[in-house]
């Protein structure tokens, strides 16, 4: 874990530099700290926990750490109050996030579910294990089986599983492995169901393409250069993310402190250049494993999600479970900020079969469209 560090022997010892850098609160109990400031802004009671998922599962590849030490590592946790009666609902959040993302979607979610979200390992207030996978499987495991002893570890036999971006990649490849435990997959502005491109391919041949190639294969993260930045980097990134939640915005805009509120600093980022090659194409395509899919599933995305819902729809041909495509308008790839209303409904349509008697009735909410 890279914690903050301010002591007058660092700064004199490292230079300013250096300091400078890692001026940026790291520690897990910042970032529960700014959750819970995310979180007072919701109205349903909750239970927040450090959920301990041990130093790493019986038979695997992967310990959460490559180390001597059995320190066991824990699963930051917010589970909100439900009817005895409701389905659970998984939540899983994006690259470089955290469960506060979803701060404007608990309520609404909570009063048909019994949500429980989390902070996936390495990233908001979850531990950080030194990441030292060296390949695609390696770190597909290290977040799924660290999820699968999650899941154990607060008893959960089956559920609805939701997750974002990366979030829905990992949720995917969890769905794969683990078919029995969910009953059913939402996968919102999820990442790795698009190929390369020829474009793509076309310009890594070039010399430009080939230096940021290499720039992205030595891991050097978006995360890097916001730290580089000192202490102007925070504030960089609530500027833009105030911004680019306003562009496609329904009327509900963040407000200063939310947008401040987003900008924590994760630690799970160097798992990127394992799972995306450069330009964010996954190197184990979803869509390479669509005819083995067992979960019926349901993609969201935004109008101007710059995630292509073409690649879902490609995905649905071999697919052998139900599977639905909606598009909700007024949105880009963070759906659920930009227009949670249209992303409820979208969700409550998706899970239909779970909270309606008579399902087949249903018909698709004004607003959203069928892909």
């Amino acid at each position: 874990m890279a914690a903050e560090n301010t002591g007058k022997n660092s700064l004199e010892s490292r230079g300013f530099w250096p300091f400078l850098r890692r001026w940026i609160p790291t520690s897990t109990d910042h970032i529960i700290n700014a959750e819970k400031r995310l979180l007072s802004l919701v109205k349903t009671p909750y239970v927040q926990e450090q959920v301990n998922i041990g130093s790493g599962p019986p038979d695997s590849r992967v310990r959460w750490f490559r180390s001597s030490s059995n320190e066991p590592r824990f699963i930051n946790t917010v589970t909100f109050d439900s009817k005895d009666d409701s389905p659970t609902l998984v939540m899983v959040h994006g690259y470089a996030a955290s469960q506060g993302f979803f701060y404007r979607n608990f309520d609404a979610l909570a009063s048909r579910f019994r949500v429980v979200a989390i902070d996936q390992l390495g990233w908001g207030g979850s531990s950080r294990p030194d990441f030292t996978c060296k390949s695609t499987e390696e770190t597909e495991d290290w977040f799924i089986d660290s999820f699968e002893e999650w899941r154990k570890a607060k008893n959960i036999s089956k559920f609805i599983l939701l997750g974002h971006s990366f979030g829905g990649y990992i949720a995917s490849k969890y769905a794969l492995k683990h078919p029995e435990r969910v009953q059913h997959l939402v996968l919102v502005g999820s990442a790795g169901f698009s190929s390369e491109t020829e474009r793509i391919t076309k310009f890594l041949s070039t010399w430009k393409g080939s230096i940021l190639n290499q720039i992205w294969e030595s891991n050097f993260t978006p995360q890097t250069i916001i730290r580089g930045l000192g202490p102007w980097g925070p504030d960089l990134v609530a500027r833009y993310t105030s911004a680019r939640f306003i562009q496609y915005s329904t009327g509900e805009l963040l407000t200063e402190s939310e947008s401040k509120l987003l900008t924590a600093k994760a630690s799970g980022e160097l798992c990127l250049k394992y799972i995306f090659s450069f330009g964010a194409f996954a190197k184990s395509p979803l869509l390479h494993s669509a005819s083995e899919w067992k979960v019926p599933t349901t993609f969201i995305y935004g109008f101007n999600d710059w995630m292509n819902y073409e690649g879902a729809q490609e995905a649905r041909k071999h697919m052998k479970v139900p599977c639905e495509i909606i598009r909700v308008p007024q949105s880009g790839h963070f759906v659920f900020i930009e227009n949670p209303s249209g992303f409820h409904s979208a969700v409550f349509y998706a899970c239909r079969r779970f909270l309606s008697p008579d399902p087949d009735s249903e018909s698709l909410p004004e607003g959203l469209t069928s892909a």
